[in-house]
């Protein structure tokens, strides 16, 4: 072929993201090929596209074909489902690709197994990048934010094409090279453990605010969509707010969000992150407590039953008693208290990061890291450019929560903070986020904690050995002789 005729770059993987994503890439003026097993696929997206603007979009119905209409060194983004699909993907791809030629997979991947595939294609002569992509499905064609990480010399060949395709904000493209190996991935799945805890944290306030404020989903339409007008201003508040506003068209009664099963789904980025943050000995217990509040969430049988069995025990459900509750009060609390916890589930993010950074080498920016989420994603929100701004002050900060701007703003919202957990205990209303994020913040604060005790209990029954804290070396003291000495 001549090389006029063909695509600057290829796209594999044709469900909703991936054509969103070709879209996209091809409305911003970049030629671009696109491949699926399921040739129905392939057929819709050359329809969408013709439909959407005649957009510079070819459709291939084999591997063969597909990577040979590409430029060389050809790119090819692969968007398939987790695991063996992008295996069996890069074997049917890269039997047509040469050396030189570059492999990103934009799916949510283990970031090991992408550090496994990068050795591989590297033994081939290709190149490899793991590309965390966050957004959605309207992201994803509009622009979304996009986290390259492995071979920064494939990142240097499409450039230019993801500049344009990411969203754009006040200081540029919401794109950029995370690093070498499977840091792009790891950003990623750390972003959606972040996602986690806002959205545990979110749907704590509603039911705070529902459940002992006694306030309707067209209120809380109203309450979101003015938050979303401050500080707490995201996307997920947005979407929030507007969720509130639709009603059962189904049975005519009422509001949707009402007629939903309370299970929440996943698909276990957020309990990667938990695990990395226990294998590196990071504090995260706003993101653990909301995989835990999924787990719990999909027991719901058991906790028909289980209301049953109290109730009838004489357990009475406090949360209907909605009296002497100042609503007014409650809304502008629960505002604080929300705040507060969100900022502590970034800052358990970022310290995850920043550990897992230093282990592998890969010398991880976290400003620019919140940079690139203020647009596109999920978790954007307008306190990202303050993120943006306390890593800029100090790349060192040992924590989000220590930064003077952020410091000041938890000591004047934690007395709202504290009522809001403790009105929520007392009413018998679970907040474990944001009960997580307090007990995260008053730990930290904390000069001195009763670990001294554990510590000499671990003396004790195992001869561990403890420090003290007038003079150095490691101590271990015959406590049960000692203590029986005391007794006489």
């Amino acid at each position: 072929m001549e090389s006029a005729t063909l695509s600057q770059i290829g796209l594999a993987g044709l469900a909703v993201m991936g054509q969103n994503l070709a879209l996209n890439i091809a409305e911003k003026g970049f030629p671009i090929s696109v491949y699926n097993r399921t040739t129905s696929k392939v057929d819709e997206t050359l329809d969408r596209a013709h439909r959407e603007g005649q957009l510079p979009l070819t459709g291939h119905y084999n591997p063969k074909d597909f990577v040979l209409s590409l430029q060389k060194p050809r790119s090819v983004i692969i968007l398939v489902k987790a695991g063996a699909p992008v295996d069996q993907t890069i074997a049917a791809l890269s039997a047509y690709m040469e050396p030189g030629d570059t492999i990103i997979d934009g799916g949510n991947e283990w970031y090991e197994n992408t550090e496994r595939r990068m050795v591989d294609a590297s033994a081939n002569g290709l190149l490899y990048l793991g590309m965390g992509v966050s957004g959605g499905e309207e992201g994803a064609r509009y622009g979304p934010s996009l986290m390259p990480g492995g071979s920064h010399r494939a990142y240097l060949n499409i450039h230019n094409i993801l500049d344009k395709v990411a969203a754009q904000v006040d200081d540029g493209p919401c794109v950029t090279y995370i690093g070498e190996g499977g840091s792009g991935n790891f950003v990623k799945m750390v972003h959606n453990g972040i996602e986690y805890g806002d959205m545990q944290l979110i749907s704590e306030a509603y039911d705070v605010l529902k459940n002992v404020g006694g306030l309707g989903n067209d209120e809380l339409a109203e309450i979101f969509g003015e938050w979303n007008r401050g500080e707490l201003e995201s996307f997920l508040i947005e979407i929030t707010s507007d969720i509130f506003k639709v009603e059962d068209h189904e049975s005519g009664k009422g509001h949707l969000v009402d007629k939903i099963l309370d299970k929440t789904g996943m698909k276990g980025t957020g309990k990667w992150t938990v695990q990395q943050a226990a294998e590196l000995s990071i504090a995260a217990p706003t993101i653990a407590a909301s995989l835990d509040s999924r787990y719990m969430s999909g027991l719901k049988d058991e906790r028909e039953a289980a209301s049953e069995i109290f109730r009838k025990e004489g357990l009475t459900e406090e949360i209907n008693n909605v009296g002497g509750v100042d609503k007014k009060k409650l809304v502008d609390d629960v505002r604080q208290a929300l705040y507060a916890s969100k900022i502590c589930s970034y800052a358990q993010g970022m310290n995850l990061l920043r550990a897992k950074s230093l282990e592998k080498g890969w010398g991880l920016n976290l400003g620019e890291l919140a940079r690139i989420w203020k647009g596109g994603c999920i978790i954007r929100a307008v306190f990202l450019d303050r993120i943006k701004q306390a890593y800029q002050r100090n790349p060192g900060l040992a924590n989000l929560l220590v930064d003077p701007e952020f410091a000041r703003e938890m000591v004047q919202r934690q007395a709202a903070w504290r009522r809001v957990v403790g009105l929520a205990i007392q009413k018998g209303v679970s907040v474990p986020g944001m009960s997580a994020s307090l007990q995260y913040f008053d730990t930290y604060r904390r000069g001195r904690l009763p670990a001294n005790l554990v510590q000499a209990q671990r003396d004790y029954f195992g001869a561990h050995t403890y420090e003290r804290v007038d003079r150095p070396g490691a101590y271990h003291t015959e406590w049960s002789k000692l203590a029986r000495k005391a007794r006489v």
